[in-house]
């Protein structure tokens, strides 16, 4: 009997070693947790980024669509920048921006020849739309700003 009791004494009961799990589990979490909190955060500032590329896209191709209606509009900046602002309305940085010389937001738009357009068989209207995103995630050491450019052509349908 005496030997029973000294391997009870000298054994760890499993519900204690079940504890000790738990607590190294909750360091280890705890130590990846900011390295989950960052990755988390560059998807979301990548997904922004995806997103404003895109819309962008579409406004250089709606700003394109309305300056190739004529030959007289082929040029006209104006048109295009006020078509293309409401294409990005929905962008973070763009609510009091009021014209397209400057940036976050940049439109021109210009007439192309026949022999200059793409196809070479008619002349068309050339949009060109620039927005600097602002910086979402403030990391050391980068300007965490994209400036992305998407140009559309499309031909005069005078």
């Amino acid at each position: 009997m005496t030997r029973t009791k000294k391997l009870a004494l000298t054994s760890t009961p499993p519900h204690n070693r079940r504890n000790r799990q738990k607590g190294s589990t909750a360091v280890e979490t705890a130590f990846l947790m900011p390295w989950i909190f960052f990755l988390f955060m560059g998807t979301v500032d990548v997904g922004f980024y995806c997103y404003a590329a895109l819309n962008i896209q579409n406004a250089a191709r709606v700003a394109a669509m309305q300056t190739s209606a004529s030959s007289s509009t082929a040029g006209d900046s104006t048109l295009a920048c006020t078509h293309a602002r409401a294409e990005m309305a929905s962008l973070a940085d763009l609510s009091g921006v009021s014209t397209c010389g400057s940036l976050p937001l940049m439109v021109t738009a210009t007439a192309l020849t026949a022999a200059q357009s793409a196809d070479g068989s008619a002349p068309s209207s050339q949009v060109a739309v620039t927005y600097r995103t602002p910086q979402l995630i403030p990391i050391p050491g980068m300007t965490g700003r994209l400036t992305l450019t998407r140009t559309a052509q499309m031909r005069v349908r005078d």
